[in-house]
């Protein structure tokens, strides 16, 4: 969320220096004559300019660079002055009312926060017009003459909080008489539902309407020469002889009221001069006519017939026309951010980066927890995903919401060969940058050429992807192991999957409450998918991965709830990983005292563990603050089996494919032995010691894997 909001007050300053007293013109001083005309001619823009992570990152450059800043120096350019306040250091209680006996014209920046709710330093002037509205002390012409204008800020995925309080607080100044000089604009960071493409193109489509609007009402009305075509107030204009009904009308609005939008959103409709009232009589003559407009009309119904088996190819064709038309996922202000952190994009929706783990591994520093509890090689491992979008907006989400979200696909779509293609490319093309980097092993840089693994788990939710069966079958086809990670909101989607290497799901809390506070689900029907979808994997027969992330004083006190959820989809393996803390984001409250020590985790899955009696700890990596906990059926004749035979992976995935499906297999007919390192409660600690441990901070360097 931006946690900004500022109060742009923008100055009229005329020449007006001088005034009359007694009929004689004194000019005052030009310092008095400034300060008077600063109080009495000033436009007031009160912005709120809160936003969503990640949502939202077009939304958090209104905070850092300014959509209040932006509309600051675009009214300046007008010659008008301007100047920013931070809106909770404004009073309306004893302020706002000031406005109305001035030339003020307020312009307020609203965004909306959760559930609605409007920013920390914008509640208590929401709060106070809200009751002023309603308070009959005020009464309803307490803000007569008050000129306004509100942009709203928001996502429509959150349809039914969709810029509540900007429209509320249009509401409010209306109700209290207030006059708007420009009807609200709706901000929208859904790049799919925008109007314009995306928050800010919404915005200075707004902007420019606004600033014309401004520029109206410095210049004054001008002058007529009675040719005028629409009904202003011009005395000049040749009007028509009038009845005496009409001369008793209300005269016509001024110059200045014609500048001023009306305050109902509503328009009047009018009836055509053609149109024929209730009860009018009918000519003969006008028979015939009746007559041919009759066999007209019935012609049509009859032809309705023919249209309908029409249907059926024109539907083809406007979804067609409709796949055209659709808006790519990434937009250019989105490519900009996605780009200088690190990612390569792929098309339009898709994108690959490098792991820290790659690199680690490339240098022979350790591998990843994957390394550690699965056997994956993670110098050959390719972290990439065919959809940046996502249907949560969780707040340990280690891309800071730079990413779109969305509950459905809506974008335009690239063929899963072109994304494989240039994933592949592209993570080829940073590997080779290591070439005669210092500490980095030729024979793991020249296996780290060859991807043999790839974890769909970068960023957005790939099960979005509408190809995405035609993606998992081309990364077998080329023998690369398949580690597809989603986020429990697309049950039936899970249900239609090929046969995935590991199949996981998170598991960010245990109840519907802290579900909701912690990964923030677009979908109104979040807890059902989200359970659905736990019965879904337990319907799988490949292996199968419930991945809880423990955030310290938000989800680490629900241990039954936990039990019972493992119970509802029987998973092969939880990994239990401490949250990892990313920085400071305004999208999250998130701090370093939410990320548990991990001991704390381990304290925590030996008390899980207790509730789950098919269910042991099986191995540790230290270094990720992650633990293991596999299925007894992993355990045989005393040993653990939790790695991973990849060749035969791939020997049965391809039977399976060649048969249609009908040869099917199970986790454990792929399973291989966990090395002893591995293990929990091994003194490496689920270090390689293969390779060489590395402590930063020119720390004594570490060889025992500790």
């Amino acid at each position: 969320m931006l946690q900004g909001s500022t109060l742009l007050l923008l100055d009229f300053i005329t020449d007006i220096l001088c005034a009359d007293i007694d009929g004689k013109k004194t000019v005052r001083s030009t310092l008095e004559s400034y300060i008077l005309l600063v109080w009495q001619n000033r436009l007031y823009l009160y912005t709120a300019a809160a936003v969503f992570v990640g949502i939202w990152f077009s939304m958090k450059i209104a905070l850092k660079k300014g959509f209040a800043n932006e509309l600051e120096e675009e009214v300046k350019t007008l010659g008008i002055a301007a100047k920013v306040i931070d809106m909770k250091d404004y009073d309306p209680d004893d302020r706002l009312a000031d406005e109305c006996s001035t030339k003020s014209i307020c312009v307020f920046l609203l965004a909306t926060y959760t559930d609605g709710q409007p920013t920390e330093n914008a509640k208590w002037f929401c709060k106070w017009l809200e009751e002023a509205s309603t308070d009959f002390r005020y009464g309803n012409n307490y803000l007569k003459g008050l000129r306004y204008a509100v942009f709203g800020l928001g996502n429509s995925v959150y349809d039914s909080h969709f810029n509540t309080v900007s429209k509320n607080v249009d509401k409010w100044l209306w109700k209290l008489s207030g006059v708007r000089v420009l009807s609200r604009g709706d901000g929208d960071c859904n790049v799919v539902k925008s109007r314009h493409g995306s928050l800010h193109s919404d915005f200075l489509v707004w902007k420019t309407k606004f600033l014309s609007r401004l520029q109206t009402m410095v210049a004054g009305p001008k002058a007529c020469r009675g040719k005028c075509k629409t009904g202003g107030s011009c005395n000049n204009r040749k009007k028509p002889q009038k009845t005496d009904d009409e001369q008793a009308a209300p005269e016509q609005l001024s110059s200045e009221e014609e500048l001023v939008e009306s305050s109902s959103e509503e328009e009047a409709a009018g009836t055509g001069p053609d149109e024929q009232h209730p009860g009018s009589v009918i000519d003969v003559e006008d028979l015939g006519n009746m007559m041919n407009g009759m066999r007209k009309a019935k012609r049509r119904v009859e032809g309705q017939v023919d249209e309908q088996m029409k249907l059926p190819r024109l539907n083809r064709q406007k979804k067609a026309e409709e796949e055209e038309e659709r808006r790519e996922m990434i937009t250019p202000a989105l490519r900009v951010a996605l780009t200088k952190q690190g990612y390569k994009l792929i098309g339009s929706h898709s994108g690959v980066k490098l792991c820290r783990w790659t690199k680690s591994m490339l240098r022979g520093r350790g591998g990843c927890y994957k390394h550690t509890f699965y056997g994956i090689e993670s110098h050959r491992c390719m972290e990439t995903t065919p959809s940046l979008a996502c249907a949560n907006k969780c707040v340990f989400c280690w891309r800071h919401h730079t990413n779109p979200v969305g509950t459905e696909w809506r974008w335009k779509m690239d063929p899963p060969e072109k994304i494989l293609l240039e994933a592949v490319e592209n993570h080829q093309n940073m590997i080779r940058q290591f070439r005669g980097v210092p500490g980095v092993r030729l024979e793991r840089y020249q296996e780290g050429l060859k991807v043999k693994h790839c974890a769909l788990s970068l960023v957005g939710e790939p099960i979005m992807y509408p190809e995405i069966n035609a993606f998992l079958c081309l990364l077998h086809s080329q023998r690369i192991s398949s580690f597809l990670v989603t986020n429990a909101q697309f049950p039936q989607e899970i249900r239609n999957l090929v046969p995935v290497t590991q199949l996981y799901v998170s598991v960010d809390a245990s109840t519907k409450d802290s579900l909701k506070k912690i990964d923030r689900p677009l979908f109104k029907d979040f807890w059902t998918r989200f359970l659905d979808s736990l019965k879904a994997l337990g319907e799988k027969r490949q292996r199968t991965v419930y991945r809880l992330t423990l955030v310290k004083a938000w989800n680490v006190d629900e241990l039954k709830s936990y039990s019972e959820l493992i119970s509802l989809g029987q998973p092969d393996f939880i990994e239990v990983k401490g949250v990892t803390y990313c920085g400071e984001s305004s999208a999250s409250s998130l701090t370093m005292a939410n990320v548990p020590w991990h001991e704390e985790v381990i304290h925590f899955v030996q008390q899980l563990v207790d509730m789950l009696p098919q269910y042991q700890i099986a191995c540790e990596h230290e270094h990720s603050n992650c633990l293991l906990i596999a299925h007894t059926k992993f355990k045989v004749d005393g040993e653990w089996w939790t790695w991973i035979d990849y060749e035969r992976f791939q020997e049965l995935v391809q039977a399976y494919e060649e048969s249609g499906g009908s040869q099917t297999f199970s986790a454990m007919d792929y399973m291989a032995k966990t090395p002893m390192w591995a293990l929990f409660g091994a003194s490496e600690r689920g270090f390689d010691p293969t390779d060489t441990r590395y402590q930063r901070r020119h720390k004594t360097k570490d060889i025992s894997g500790c």
